[in-house]
């Protein structure tokens, strides 16, 4: 204390002396910020002195060289600042405004985790010392530490402390330390930490006390265990070997009160830890039968090779352990598996809290780890231990909170605490509304269990009754608007109030008016609600409000009005008089006929919408038949006109020539090659780009080209990728994408599709010499291409994956995901980001935009983890960007449809066959067979490959297809009959 206070002198003496040395305030202010920060590292120098001779100064790196040469450069900073000191200044003015800057955002938002690290980590650069202990205090009152954090805490309070009760302060950060995770690097810290302390009052059994609770704590750990079972064995050797000496000279009764019960005690260590499997424990017993005057006893040996059999048991699941890379989640589950299965509560407990280390934000882990201890073990200090730790992590999960209510319950905690605990859970921010209700619940049902409803009023149970009435309050103005939905439409809560009101209260009148607030609350439709009010009645009231809600059930109900009108006439037949009879079945009976009247209108007025949606799809088929009919005409311009006079001069029944070629679906629907036309009128129906008038004709004015046919062979999928959604206007395609697929491997073909008139049709195949450069260009997906999102999918045959799906975003609820719509179309990606990080660490934004490539205004924005993300969902919802109110909720998109199989059918005069045999759309009244029946043959039906023509039937040949027929072939066939 008197080097810090000599510091401060110094200080205070220093800056009189710059004063009038500086030539503005400016200069003077950096020259006292380089001061204080110089000194800060004189004082810690000279605290690390007054440790005493226990500490190496050298292996700390302080000297008292070190000192002299830090109140050098304090003096010299006092004169004459050189280069180095000036840039220093600069490196520490920007420090000075990103601490202000990280300050201002935890008063924001303090749930922002790496705003807190950073903030530390500047203030622990800077020198602060106080802030830097007032900024760790804060954080670990809202967050649990990482190891890494609490070590290098520990380190800087370790070197700070100066006497006894800076040595306590750091005994109690120890055991906060502890708490957090199970950290063996800690409490082998702590330990020996404690060994520093032993010349004090009580030294020596502080140290003995933290050594056997680390024992308990992660003596069982098998990799880690080791080094704590080593530094405690080696702590009472060294006593042993310092009694050594003076153990001759004593008389033989304080020989065994001393020497040889400290012997012992290390001989104990030897055999408990040899009875536990751990890693190298070969080693350790051989250093046992070194270090033993005396044969190890036969039982020791017996538990010794227990242990390694153990141990082999165990290796499989450390080994996957060590193997896998963190967080290794489904390694731990297996070995959590394993550990049930053996039960012991020891290890059990000591695998959870390994598990929880690396997946501490894992919610089904806490709970699952909470559950074993609330059915097993039962030890309150534990359970609750366990319970706060877990809310800690991740507070935005309800059932966490739920449990730790029971739990908190269970143990007979005080009704303050549990309170205090259920207001944290409101403040936690939940991600649904649901979540709201449900630990409302939780809560009501707990102060519900506390009333005596023996006794007619009681504190309890004014208590309870102003907690439902907070509830209702706090879920319409809070929750209701946060989310622009109801939490409880049904009502539960307003249900289970009067339940309570009614059954155990007596109190019909106030359970009356609350079935009539759930009512008015858009429940009167629903025939359940009437029921359970009905019942409720029933069993607590009277028949005249029974008959009462029936009546208005009768009129209300619109979902079952048939059972609600059962209802009233079972209890009209039982009980009422024939004037009740006579009333209710005139009520259900123009009830009842009014339903009928209108559920007839809706199949009325439905079916006139499916009719008009037949009309809508027949004026779709005439459009489309219109559009082909152009094309071909478009097709026939081009042809030669002497052709065309020939054709003039020839009579109806001589052969006719053969008409330009019909569209095939080859690779994908690529269109091949001219090629004549069979009996398959099959064409390609896919989406046509309509046009203007001049293009049209500029187009059909074009010359053909005769394009090859590109074929692809379906044995090269796994090397090959389909690209897509490529611009039209891409003049050499091949050109153009080589250097993009070039960067992921050897390219050995690109293959693009062209039209008969030889324009890009905008996608192709790219085929790679190795399947891993495929893998690799699978990640150029949404890749712009001249200002287009180019599409890259594997090559898969769907005919025989028909479930394969090319979408690689999750369609679950993705909590730790947020989707942001009513974005302005000239919000960038970058923008977004800026905003969006002030609330956490942003691993991913994806803007959603059109084939074009074009932004739809909505966005996905994925955060560390959930917590993070719900709290972004409070403040950025309702938030003006560019004018527009976003909206932001959780992903969760809704359930994609999907396409129903192509079912078999059964053709005309022939056996079932699948429905591509007519085309992606079916057989449609333009593809009429015009052959006649009897030279029809059966055809077996074929499989339309992906990318691809339908291949042959198998065992067909060529030449066993009919014969093609001109008019005149067909004429003479008509006449012969």
């Amino acid at each position: 204390m008197a080097t810090a206070a000599a510091a401060s002198a110094s200080e205070a003496e220093a800056e009189s002396k710059a004063g009038p040395q500086a030539e503005g305030e400016e200069d003077e202010a950096k020259a006292a910020r380089t001061r204080r920060k110089v000194l800060s590292r004189a004082v810690a120098a000279a605290t690390y002195k007054t440790m005493g001779p226990g500490w190496d100064q050298q292996e700390e790196g302080v000297s008292e060289s070190d000192g002299d040469e830090e109140y050098a450069m304090a003096s010299s900073a006092e004169s004459s600042p050189g280069e180095y000191e000036w840039e220093y200044d600069e490196e520490e003015e920007k420090n000075q405004l990103e601490i202000e800057r990280l300050e201002e955002q935890l008063s924001i938002n303090v749930y922002d985790y790496n705003c807190h690290v950073d903030l530390i980590r500047l203030l622990r650069l800077e020198g602060e010392l106080a802030k830097v202990r007032t900024a760790r205090q804060k954080m670990s009152e809202i967050f649990p530490l990482t190891e890494e954090l609490w070590l290098e805490w520990l380190q800087d309070e370790v070197s700070m402390a100066l006497d006894g009760l800076d040595r306590e302060r750091v005994y109690d950060l120890f055991e906060r330390a502890v708490q957090d995770y199970i950290c063996p690097n800690i409490w082998l810290e702590y330990g020996q930490y404690s060994v520093g302390g032993i010349g004090q009052k009580g030294g020596l059994e502080k140290v003995r006390s933290v050594f056997e609770r680390a024992l308990s704590s992660v003596g069982l750990h098998m990799t880690k265990g080791l080094a704590i079972w080593e530094a405690y064995r080696e702590f009472e050797s060294a006593i042993v070997e310092a009694a050594r000496p003076i153990a001759g000279f004593l008389s033989p009764f304080d020989r065994e009160q001393t020497f040889d019960s400290q012997l012992e005690k290390v001989h104990s260590l030897f055999r408990r830890q040899l009875a536990i499997p751990l890693y190298d424990m070969e080693a350790t017993f051989a250093e046992y039968e070194e270090w033993s005057e005396d044969p190890i006893p036969e039982s020791v040996i017996q538990s010794y090779n227990k242990a390694l059999q153990q141990l082999e048991k165990y290796k499989p699941y450390e080994e996957a352990l060590l193997q896998a890379e963190a967080p290794r989640l489904a390694e731990y589950q297996a070995y959590i598996d394993f550990e049930m299965k053996v039960g012991d509560p020891a290890r059990i407990q000591l695998i959870f809290e390994r598990a929880l280390v690396e997946n501490c934000l894992v919610p089904d882990l806490w709970t699952r780890y909470s559950q074993y201890l609330d059915r097993q073990l039962k030890v309150k200090d534990l359970v609750l231990s366990v319970h706060s730790r877990a809310v800690r992590n991740c507070p935005w999960t309800v059932a966490l909170w739920s449990r730790y209510l029971l739990a908190m319950e269970r143990h007979g905690v005080d009704h303050r605490v549990i309170s205090v605990t259920f207001e944290k859970a409101l403040s936690a921010g939940f991600i649904q509304a649901t979540d709201y209700v449900e630990i409302w619940q939780a809560y009501l049902d707990y102060l519900r269990r506390r009333v005596d409803f023996k006794q007619d009023s009681s504190k309890e149970l004014e208590e309870l009754r102003a907690a439902f009435a907070r509830a209702l309050e706090y879920l319409k103005q809070e929750v209701d608007e946060r989310f622009n939905e109801s939490g409880d439409p049904s009502c539960l809560i307003m249900q289970n109030w009067a339940r309570i009101e009614a059954r155990l209260c007596n109190n019909m009148q106030k359970a009356r008016e609350l079935w009539d607030s759930i009512m008015t609350k858009g429940n009167a439709k629903y025939a359940n609600m009437w029921l359970e009010y009905y019942n409720l009645e029933r069993a607590h009231g009277d028949t005249q409000h029974c008959r009462k809600a029936l009546h208005r059930a009768v009129q209300c109900t619109s979902d079952y009005p048939e059972h609600v009108c059962e209802v009233l006439l079972t209890m009209e037949r039982t009980e009422g008089t024939l004037e009740d009879w006579d009333v209710a079945v005139q009520k259900t009976e123009t009830r009842l006929a009014r339903v009928n009247e209108q559920r007839l209108k809706a199949a009325e007025k439905e079916a006139a919408l499916v009719q008009q949606e037949e009309e809508k799809a027949e004026q779709r088929k005439r459009a489309r038949a219109e559009k082909k009919s152009l094309r071909k005409k478009k097709k026939t311009r081009g042809a030669d006109k002497h052709e065309v006079d020939e054709d003039d001069e020839k009579e109806w029944g001589d052969d006719e020539e053969e008409q330009p070629s019909k569209r095939r679906r080859v690779e994908n629907s690529v269109p091949p090659a001219a090629g004549k036309v069979g009996l398959d009128l099959e064409e390609d129906t896919g989406p046509v780009d309509v046009e203007p008038p001049s293009k049209q004709k500029a187009r059909a004015a074009a010359p053909k080209r005769d394009m090859p046919k590109v074929l692809h062979d379906s044995s090269k999928d796994g090397v090959t990728v389909f690209v897509s959604n490529l611009p039209y206007s891409l003049g050499a395609p091949e050109a153009a994408l080589r250097p993009l697929f070039e960067a992921c491997g050897d390219v050995v073909e690109i293959r693009p599709i062209f039209s008969n008139r030889g324009d890009f049709r905008g996608y192709c195949y790219v085929e790679f010499k190795e399947e891993a450069a495929a893998l690799r260009a699978l990640e150029l997906d949404r890749k712009s291409v001249e200002g287009r999102p180019m599409f890259v999918s594997p090559c898969v045959d769907k005919s025989k994956h028909p479930d394969f799906k090319v979408f690689r975003y999750s369609t679950a609820l993705e909590k730790h995901k947020l989707f942001v719509s009513g974005l302005p179309f000239s919000c960038t990606k970058e923008e977004l980001e800026e905003i969006c990080k002030a609330h956490g660490t942003v691993k991913d934004i994806r803007l959603v935009t059109n084939r074009a490539g074009k932004p739809k205004g909505l966005a996905y924005v994925e955060y560390e983890n959930e917590s993070q993300a719900s709290q972004a969902v409070m403040k950025m919802d309702g938030m003006t960007i560019k004018e527009n109110v976003i909206k932001v909720a959780i992903s969760n998109p809704p359930q994609r449809r999907v396409p129903e199989k192509p079912e078999t059918r059964k053709a005309p005069g022939g056996p079932l066959v699948p429905r591509q045999i007519y085309g992606a759309r079916g057989k449609g009244r333009t593809q009429l067979s015009l052959l006649p029946r009897a030279l029809q043959l059966p055809s077996a039906a074929g499989t339309q490959a992906e990318n691809g023509p339908a291949p042959p039937p198998a065992g067909v040949t060529p030449a066993a297809e009919a014969p093609k027929m001109s008019n005149a072939d067909f004429a003479k066939l008509l006449l012969r009959k």
